[in-house]
């Protein structure tokens, strides 16, 4: 047992992940705390699924616009320290939050806050995120060591997923929303104490000669002409428009369909956070990427399958266990794209690439929000959930069918860019 735990956790053995690690660990159950609470808290006042998408949608589609210009320069910036510095400024933001909702400022009658808030939120989340994906190569420093610390914080990321949402729910009973909120925004502090200590040492760059919009363009030249990055891509963008929309209605799935209160939504998504965390686990304990390709075809199709059950379930041990499923076939679709991207990827190409990853994460999931708000609107949460589902399975079908494509250009990459050690097989058998 302890040679297994040793092995799924090996990144934590270099000092300057492990602090990531522990700081994020903290921040992150703020984080699903908050996320629960805010859509309960939204639905609550307006009784409005358009406005529990408009709400997402605000909150991250700032990334469409933002995120390209950032993964430009990502590269040459002092990544470090602008995660302290993106960390700070969620710590004002969701303070502010907290004290609108504590002093009513913020009530059914007033609500355009939460919108300008969520946005910010979204232009803050636009700067940090493709910025903190480039940082985990700084903080591991070992190309072989990528996969087991994105899984590792894929980890991280599903056990506040688990502990966050029913804490959320609690203390909404027991408390209010605005405690939830302040909350989160103190849990921002144990990460920004972690990230002071790390040391990274970044080497002088040469002058730059690249136009910023040259630079953009040439990335997504790079993803286009690469074709298992545009696959990764394209299946990222489906799952991220349609699938993980889901979390925009459970509100309404808890208190409407399955008649309960935010305890019901809490324990919904905690489930989905057990399934995440399990297959967190699972990815962690793979030493290669070898065979991740058919894998993340097929978790996709477990994730579509338990979706569109879900979407007919009436009965909450049921609506529980279809939540495992869907955390866990999302969690493993979500983490595996992101490990054969940034395993394929080209190093000069990193930044660019992640920025791609990040704005297609980041714009897909907010229209989807949005969508399923607007489309549920009329015919329903349930109905809005099916059909979302049966694209996405439809999707991945298609992705069996083209696996071999696939699989041939993924090994070509690892060759063309020298990172055959995440594969771990001699590099003259990768050849063709």
């Amino acid at each position: 047992m302890f040679k297994f735990l040793k092995k799924t956790f090996i990144s934590l053995s270099i000092r300057n992940y492990r602090l990531f690690f522990c700081g994020q660990a903290v921040s992150l159950i703020g984080t699903w705390i908050q996320r629960t609470t805010l859509g309960w808290y939204v639905y609550r006042l307006t009784n409005s699924a358009f406005l529990l998408g408009l709400v997402m949608f605000l909150s991250m589609i700032p990334s469409l616009f933002i995120s390209p210009f950032v993964g430009a320069w990502a590269d040459r910036w002092n990544r470090h320290q602008v995660v302290i510095g993106t960390q700070v400024a969620f710590l004002i933001q969701n303070a502010i939050l907290a004290i609108l909702v504590l002093t009513n400022v913020i009530n059914s009658q007033v609500t355009y806050p939460i919108l300008i808030l969520a946005a910010l939120q979204g232009i803050i989340v636009a700067v940090d995120s493709p910025v903190r994906q480039t940082l985990l190569i700084d903080l591991i420093g070992d190309k072989k060591m990528l996969p087991n610390a994105i899984a590792t914080n894929s980890a991280m990321f599903n056990g506040a997923r688990l502990i966050g949402p029913a804490l959320g729910g609690f203390l909404i009973v027991l408390f209010n929303e605005g405690v939830c909120f302040a909350i989160n925004a103190a849990s921002y502090l144990p990460v920004i104490f972690t990230l002071s200590f790390i040391r990274i040492k970044y080497p002088s760059l040469k002058p730059q000669t690249e136009s910023t919009l040259r630079k953009i363009i040439d990335g997504y030249r790079y993803v286009y002409h690469s074709f298992p990055i545009r696959f990764l891509i394209i299946n990222l963008a489906v799952y991220m428009l349609f699938a993980f929309s889901y979390s925009t209605l459970i509100p309404i799935f808890a208190k409407d369909v399955l008649h309960g209160d935010s305890g019901t939504q809490g324990l919904l998504m905690s489930t989905a956070g057990i399934g995440a965390l399990i297959g967190s686990f699972i990815l962690a304990s793979k030493n290669s990427i070898k065979g991740l390709q058919f894998r993340l075809l097929l978790v996709g199709i477990v994730a579509s399958i338990s979706l569109m059950l879900f979407s007919r379930s009436t009965s909450l041990i049921l609506s529980m266990a279809l939540m495992f499923f869907i955390g866990f076939g999302l969690m493993m679709n979500n983490a595996t794209t992101n490990t054969l991207i940034q395993s394929l990827v080209s190093d000069d190409m990193r930044g660019r690439v992640l920025s791609t990853y990040t704005t297609t994460f980041m714009s897909m999931s907010p229209l989807g929000g949005l969508l399923a708000g607007t489309i549920s609107s009329y015919l329903g949460a349930q109905t809005t959930i099916l059909i979302f589902a049966t694209i996405c399975l439809l999707w991945s079908l298609y992705g069996l069918r083209i696996l071999p494509r696939f699989s041939k250009g993924m090994l070509k990459m690892l060759v063309l860019n020298s990172n055959h050690s995440v594969y771990r097989i001699p590099p003259s058998r990768l050849m063709p």
